[in-house]
Parts: structure tokens; sequence; C-alpha cells
């Protein structure tokens, strides 16, 4: 159901990139923010195709938290495509919004003898498949000795450690904006169908930008995009997380509960109203199953169509408003 021709879709997709820089928003190139993941590297490798390697600037954006082979995936990937790469370590900006000291003194009330430098996640309830668990988050922290620490997290201090957290997306296309002003470039978001449709992006952070290249790909096919683009297999076969917690965690575990081979396929099958009979067969889940992981996708999508909509005004008729001179 989810095989593309991948030939046909790169080029359709460097059509798009091509005519976008160049006539729609008119402009030189093209910036992408560089996490040395699968997302931003096929965005990447598709803007160099599409506008020249020299019209492509890659901005790498770590912090304290951000796993370390991020940056060295990422400044391999530039020279392997020949595009600039700018790094600016945004740790300083983020602090003085106070966040680490926010989410630390969080989880020092759960776990007392936490101490700075100890690491510590958000996960959900293991895979959907065959927990019945609702989405209730609990936190995680592994001490220096190696321990693993959970308990639940109340719905006001996940809130909190999220809206936290967020700051960081938000601070980094910041950044990418001050670099596209910069070059005159437009910023190329990274952000994939299955990842839009579900919510799993946060508004006017990573769901903010000028162009999304990619995100009519569900994130199965994007992994076949990596392969055709020859893509390296360190970044291919690279856990996908957000990349966002000093412990790291997979997508899977910090939100979707399912692997995306399986997530894809249920995903367009909600989407497209598959016969059931189908899916259970080619997606080997039964009818308990698949009940309950409806009710999650239902339960995301709704998330994602709030996250997907445009600032909403006041609704005026088109007589009210030449009555107020605004025609």
């Amino acid at each position: 159901m989810l095989k593309i021709d991948c030939k046909k879709t790169a080029s359709q997709i460097e059509r798009f990139i091509r005519q976008e820089v160049q006539s729609g928003f008119k402009k030189k190139g093209a910036v992408v923010g560089l996490s040395g993941g699968l997302d931003s590297s096929v965005t990447a490798a598709l803007c160099a195709r599409a506008i020249s390697p020299k019209n492509v600037l890659g901005v790498l954006l770590p912090e304290r938290e951000s796993a370390g082979k991020s940056s060295s995936y990422a400044i391999a990937l530039a020279k392997r495509l020949g595009i600039r790469a700018e790094k600016r370590d945004i740790t300083a900006v983020l602090d003085s919004f106070g966040i680490y000291r926010e989410r630390d003194s969080i989880v020092k009330r759960y776990f007392r003898d936490f101490r700075a430098g100890e690491r510590f996640r958000i996960t959900m309830p293991g895979s959907i498949l065959t927990n019945r668990q609702l989405n209730i988050p609990c936190l995680e922290m592994k001490d220096n000795f190696g321990r693993l620490h959970k308990d639940m997290l109340s719905a006001d201090d996940y809130r909190s450690m999220i809206a936290a957290t967020n700051v960081k997306h938000r601070v980094r296309m910041s950044a990418l904006y001050y670099y596209a002003e910069k070059n005159n470039y437009l910023v190329a978001g990274t952000t994939n169908l299955t990842e839009f449709l579900l919510g799993f992006f946060v508004k006017y952070g990573d769901g903010g930008a000028d162009i999304d290249p990619i995100r009519h790909l569900y994130k199965t096919q994007v992994y076949q995009l990596a392969r055709y683009l020859k893509l390296p297999d360190v970044i291919i076969g690279r856990t996908p997380s957000p990349d966002t917690f000093s412990y790291p965690v997979s997508d899977e575990d910090f939100y979707f509960r399912l692997p995306y081979g399986k997530l894809d396929m249920l995903l367009y099958s909600f989407i497209n109203k598959t016969p059931l009979a189908r899916i259970k067969k080619s997606v080997r889940v039964n009818t308990e199953q698949l009940e309950r992981i409806f009710f999650d996708l239902r339960s995301k999508y709704k998330i994602g169509k709030r996250l997907r909509s445009a600032p909403i005004g006041l609704k005026l008729s088109r007589t009210n408003i030449e009555r107020k001179g605004h025609i």
C-alpha cells in the first residue's frame, strides 16, 4: 500500500522545491535544520539536488541535552551533500528561559535524590498492541549508578515539562529564520505525513516553515527515499527520536506506541477507511487490538487537526467588511 516510485517521487519533490524557491518565494536558496536524523537528511538531500548544493544551508542547533552523535552525523551529511553548514549551540538561550531549571525541579519532586547531570525522559505505556493502558505519561530517571526509576506524571507536571521542552523547537525555528532572512533563503521544513496527521510536531516550532517538501510522505516512504538517495546507513538505521531529553527516548516510546512499519499501514487504513478484514489480514492484528489502535489514532488525529489549523479570527460577512471600509 505504501510502496512508492522513488525516482518519480524525488523528481516531483525536487521540481516543487525549485519552483517554490525560484518563483513562489523568489529566494536564492533554502535553509534546512540538520539534526542528523532521517527526515532532515532526506530534505537536505532533495534541496541540494533541486537547487544545487551551493544554494542550501544546513543549520545545526544543538543544546546540552542533544545526543552527542547528532551533530557529527549532520556535519558528515553536509560534507557528503556538498552543502554549507552552520552550527550554533542554543543552550544559553534555553537556559535564559529557565527551562532546564523548571524541568529539573519537577523531576526532583518525583525523585528526591535526583542530582544535576542525571538523565531523564518521558515515555508512554508500552506497545498499544499488548498494553491496554491509555496514554498516561511516565517519568523515567536514570541515576548515576545506572539504576532506572519510574513514576507516573500528573497532568499538570506533564504539560509543564512538554511546554518547557517545546521551547527548544521554537528557538530552533527562530534561528532558522534568522539564517534564512540573512541569506534571502526560505526555510524548508522536515515534517512527514505521519507526524503531520497525528500531531507529532510543535506549532510554530518544527511545524513552522515556508515549505514542507516531504509532508505528503509517510515515515516508511521517507525511508524508501533515503535508500534511493543513498544516504549514510548510520542515519537510515538510527532510531527515530525527538532528541529533546537528556535520557534518549524513541518516537515510539515517547508518542506513537507502535513501530513505524505497522503505524503507517494502520494510519493509511484509518485515513482511507480500508475494510477491517483487509487491515487485520495485512497487519496481523485482532479485532480488539484494531479497535484500541483506531481509538488512539482518532485521538491523535484530533490533536493534529488543532495543531494544523491557522490562527482563528472573527468571521465577518462581506457586507460588514465593506461597511467598515476594509475594501
